[in-house]
């Protein structure tokens, strides 16, 4: 049984989530609003929290950056529509550990959940990245990139792996580990997004008894944890300028000081990091350091998007209903001539994260051995067709009102809520997005 926080402003599917998951031994909390939520996990302790991504008074990803500055490890899921999976890719940056689209189907919201409450801590084992869940592309840029793989792996340089949400950066940095002559020490990773301000130089570096409020014990560092082997900081451009100070000298030096200590500890750990984030165009910001930027940067790998992998897509459809097939207890044996024609069109936002949750989804409401088009979300077929139209733009003066909405939210987050940057993405004054934020109701 797990304590669940449902954040819902739709009363009545929030009503039938409660009598669901109550009915399955889990305990449940209903709230309509963002500042009830927090007001909630300020006081409680909870398993798992289940967020809807548009609310009345802001948006979930506010539940996020909250949690998370408290420190918190909870899975949080979003909920949210189809149209919204780009914004909901982006929760994950934020550290959200899923999504899932409405309408929710009962079956698949309960095992994102028992996936969710079976979530790793921040130490992970090391996993052969030749497991039966994975599957390498066959596409020329897949080729290429594992060859950059194999070239660097067995060296001890320094690499940053670039790439959208979803495209397999830590199975990249774990395949580089696995290739290594560090193959048998440990493999940590850490999702440095996930990290609250004030907890990440303890998380890397340990403290000792009595060095903040709260620190009751002393407590080693992710660093030493990972003593021999490869650290992979996956989201490095989410720390703060501080702890980044504190990363280069250890990168420099080979030593680490946990908080509150004079002691300088050894440490002999390779260095893997990965972001979404254009770390350059962070530098000329001073958001990140351009000296730690170089120490990372001995050699960068770019983990391509699906929608650029030719012929690998169809590969990876077949993969992922195999394993759904497993995971589900289904039979899908083939996918009818539309669907298969809607799911190579589509554009995968999400990448290879979102094909899988869209896989899943189709392997479980197809009771027959063959996937029907009406297994896909609708919305898919809307998209398809507006990205293939000739009027389609990702400017914000050619999108729609039914868009623009999404747009702003959107690139709001991709901008860390920098107004004049985002107005500037967006193709507008500054003025015209305080207008139509206020419009809209965006915080």
């Amino acid at each position: 049984m797990a304590k669940i926080l449902i954040l819902e402003d739709d009363t009545t599917f929030a009503q039938l989530l409660d009598g669901f998951l109550t009915r399955h031994k889990h305990e449940v909390t209903l709230v309509t609003q963002i500042k009830q939520a927090i007001k909630l996990i300020d006081k409680q302790e909870f398993d798992l929290f289940l967020v809807d991504y548009r609310l009345p008074d802001g948006i979930g990803l506010e539940v996020i950056t909250h949690s998370r500055n408290l420190g918190l490890s909870t899975p949080i899921i979003v909920m949210t529509s189809f149209n919204d999976v780009r914004t909901a890719v982006k929760s994950m940056q934020l550290g959200a550990f899923d999504y899932i689209t409405k309408p929710v189907n009962p079956d698949e919201l309960l095992m994102v959940i028992k996936n969710s409450l079976e979530k790793k801590s921040l130490i992970i084992d090391v996993v052969n990245p030749t497991d039966g869940d994975f599957i390498k592309g066959e596409s020329a840029v897949a080729n290429k990139l594992y060859g950059f793989i194999a070239l660097v792996a067995p060296t001890e340089m320094s690499v940053i792996i670039q790439g959208e949400s979803g495209t397999g950066k830590e199975f990249a940095a774990r395949t580089l580990h696995q290739q290594s002559k560090r193959a048998n020490k440990p493999f940590v990773a850490i999702d440095c997004g996930a990290l609250s301000k004030n907890l990440a130089a303890s998380e890397l570096f340990g403290h000792i008894k009595g060095a903040f409020t709260g620190a009751l014990n002393d407590k080693k560092g992710q660093f030493e944890f990972a003593d021999g082997g490869t650290l992979f900081l996956d989201e490095v451009g989410n720390l703060s300028y501080e702890v980044q100070v504190k990363l280069l000298r250890a990168v420099q030096e080979k030593t680490i000081q946990p908080l509150g200590s004079i002691k300088q500890v050894p440490v002999d750990v390779r260095i893997i990091t990965a972001t979404n984030e254009d770390l350059t165009s962070m530098i000329q910001q001073a958001d990140f350091r351009e000296d730690l930027y170089h120490r990372l940067n001995e050699f960068k790998i770019q983990i391509p998007a699906l929608r650029d992998r030719d012929g690998d897509l169809d590969l990876f459809i077949n993969h992922f209903v195999k394993l759904s097939n497993r995971d589900l207890d289904r039979n899908v044996k083939s996918i009818s001539k539309e669907a298969k024609t809607l799911l190579l069109n589509y554009d995968w936002p999400g990448n290879l994260r979102e094909l899988s949750n869209v896989i899943k989804r189709m392997v479980l409401l197809t009771p027959g051995d063959v996937a029907e088009i009406t297994a896909l979300p609708d919305e898919m077929t809307i998209a398809v067709k507006h990205q293939h139209s000739p009027n389609y733009s990702s400017d914000l003066k050619a999108t729609n009102e039914q868009n623009e909405k999404m747009l702003i939210s959107e690139t709001l987050i991709k901008a860390k809520h920098n107004k004049s940057k985002a107005a500037k993405m967006l193709n507008i004054d500054r003025k015209t997005l305080y207008t139509k934020m206020e419009r809209y109701g965006i915080d």
